[in-house]
């Protein structure tokens, strides 16, 4: 157990005797009890009528208090915020002041009384009703919380697979925040069971549990109160025992699901081939949307079916993933997929798989359920997928007795089992460690060929986009910097703040001195592939110290300036010209100081202008 501050336990302590000492006051005085004055029948028939009246009051306020949850928990603004505050009202008023504003709305003389010839009072409809709206706040409360708890997102994704509205509040909303609910509802029952107040004053008769409890106590004195209390106490304590032990099963199978064993996993191994498949998929965008001070503003027509979006964070590379998918909505602007315009349908219709960053896996449900959950699932293409992706042995696990990687792969399969013409991949493997996120790569590469859909994959991470496009689109605060073929835009970045969100963090600037030279200063020519260069015109240019080869017989000569060791090997600084690159040199250790000679392929080098 945690040490706990020292004020805690005394002030826990406190209250917490104060809350028991009437239980143990009255186990005190069971002797005093007069059991001769019990009208058993009249006792049996108050709770009886209790129980029934909480029961169908409970299921009354299950039908509209969770839905009214919902709502709240799924809108915002002035109108939104009144209503909650409303409809809690009740919690805040005495209870006989509740039971006079409903005599205000049911008594003979209203309207609604009148209408119904006094039937909504003094009667057992009335003790329903005044339990109803007593007992309605603490499930309202309850299930607008459990609501605003679930990340959207999951019912985001659940629509993009292809899951209506309803179904998805049904199949998972409902689900996720069932616990909280069943507490919430239980809640209501034991505070309808036990109402008084706002009882009396709408329907005194018949006679509920709390009311003859009243009712003997004003006629037969203390002594007459304990054989009452007794089927009170009895069913308060078996309610909150059963509520306590199943709440202790599901914490244990909770428990038991993320103690699980990983089994070892293999991916099934295919061959990694670039060819394009024969069904073209033909993508427009056309977006504009605005956030606060946030401006994305974009069109792009991509003609390949590998695409990446890089940018830095919070550039709206997801928030366009989004839109395509229709989870989120644009201003204006239009989307069109083979020719159709989308953007007026409903995510379910769109013919789109999605994969958020978090993965949105159902937390209730199975991995063999989570394939199960898109509309018209394959079967058999669930079987593939979870072959294909090593998931074999794990269908009965939920997502928290999963790792990060098998997450991944279960909701990429998820997205695979149903028809789509495109694959959206939101950071798919940002939270991955490096060894995994480069084995998911390289399986994900080898996949793109297997499918038919065209993949979007949003990364900040320029090696990804350049092993997993074959087009590009650069994004910064919602503009697009450059789009275009992935050589050709990490070859010739058309600006350095492209170049860096590239990955070129060894930036120099030079000269051009001819159609493929570069003059970096102190004599030295950089030799570089591509376009013609326009010689005097300024040139910025980077290259990556894998490209950097030490060798004695090598183009370019410079002096090294510094080793950096690392376990992984090391990397030496040289200068040539006015600049310094860096070379990963495995490991070999030349002193400082000392010259040494290297080649640099021309086509290794990226370069861009200055201004």
């Amino acid at each position: 157990m945690r040490r706990v501050p020292a004020p805690l336990p005394l002030l826990a302590g406190l209250l917490a005797i104060y809350l028991i000492a009437p239980l143990v006051a009255g186990v005190q005085q069971a002797g005093m009890a007069d059991w001769t004055t019990v009208d058993a029948a009249a006792l049996m028939r108050a709770c009886l009528i209790s129980i029934l009246s909480a029961t169908l009051a409970t299921v009354l306020i299950a039908i509209g208090g969770i839905p009214l949850g919902y709502l709240l928990a799924r809108t915002s603004g002035r109108a939104a915020g009144l209503l909650g505050f409303l409809v809690q009202l009740p919690l805040a008023l005495p209870p006989l002041a509740s039971g006079v504003l409903l005599l205000f709305l049911l008594g003979y003389t209203t309207p609604i009384g009148r209408l119904t010839a006094g039937a909504l009072t003094d009667s057992f409809i009335g003790i329903v009703l005044a339990q109803i709206f007593v007992a309605s706040p603490f499930l309202i409360i309850a299930a607008r919380s459990a609501f605003a708890a679930i990340d959207p997102g999951l019912e985001g994704v659940a629509a993009t697979l292809g899951r209506r509205p309803l179904f998805v509040f049904f199949r998972v909303s409902l689900p996720i925040a069932r616990s909280a609910i069943a507490s919430g509802l239980l809640l209501a029952w034991l505070r309808a069971f036990g109402e008084f107040g706002a009882t009396v004053m709408v329907a005194y008769h018949p006679y509920s549990l709390p009311v003859y409890t009243y009712v003997a106590f004003g006629s037969q004195g203390l002594p007459a109160m304990l054989p009452v209390l007794i089927p009170t106490l009895a069913l308060a304590i078996a309610i909150m025992l059963v509520s306590t032990l199943a709440d202790q099963r599901t914490v244990a199978r909770q428990g038991l699901g993320a103690s699980a064993a990983t089994p070892p996993v293999t991916i099934a191994p295919i061959p990694l081939r670039r060819e394009p498949p024969s069904s073209a998929v033909h993508l427009k965008l056309r977006l504009d949307k605005r956030l606060g001070n946030f401006h994305l503003d974009f069109a792009w027509s991509p003609q390949a079916r590998r695409l990446a979006i890089v940018g830095p964070s919070g550039s709206g590379k997801s928030l366009t993933l989004k839109m395509i998918a229709g989870i989120a909505r644009f201003d204006r602007g239009s989307i069109s997929l083979d020719g159709r315009e989308i953007d007026a349908l409903e995510p379910a219709a769109r013919s789109i798989a999605y994969v958020p960053q978090n993965y949105a896996l159902f937390p209730h449900l199975t991995v063999r359920e989570q394939l199960a959950f898109p509309a018209g699932a394959d079967a058999a293409l669930a079987k593939y997928w979870l072959d294909r992706l090593g998931l074999r042995g794990l269908e009965q696990r939920r997502p928290d007795a999963l790792s990060l990687g098998q997450q991944q792969r279960v909701a990429l399969a998820r997205a695979l089992v149903r028809p789509a013409r495109l694959l959206l991949l939101d950071e798919p493997f940002s939270a991955l460690d490096a060894p995994l996120r480069a084995r998911l790569r390289r399986e994900m590469l080898a996949m793109q060929n297997e499918l038919a859909a065209a993949i979007i994959i949003v990364t900040h991470d320029p090696a990804e986009a350049a092993m997993l496009a074959d087009e590009i689109l650069v994004f910064e605060n919602g503009r697009v910097l450059q789009s275009g073929p992935t050589d050709a835009v990490f070859r010739r970045p058309n600006s350095e703040t492209v170049a860096r969100l590239l990955g070129a963090d060894h930036a120099a600037a030079g000269t051009a001195i001819s159609a493929d030279g570069i003059a970096v200063g102190a004599g030295k020519v950089l030799m570089v592939a591509g376009p013609a260069l326009s010689p005097g015109a300024r040139i910025g240019w980077s290259v990556a110290p894998a490209r950097v080869h030490l060798n004695e017989s090598g183009r370019y000569d410079g002096v090294i300036e510094a080793v950096t060791h690392a376990a992984s090997g090391h990397q030496i600084a040289i200068r040539f010209g006015d600049t310094r690159i860096d070379a990963a040199a495995g490991y070999i250790d030349p002193p400082p100081g000392s010259a040494c000679r290297f080649d640099i392929e021309p086509d290794a080098v990226r370069i861009w202008p200055l201004g």
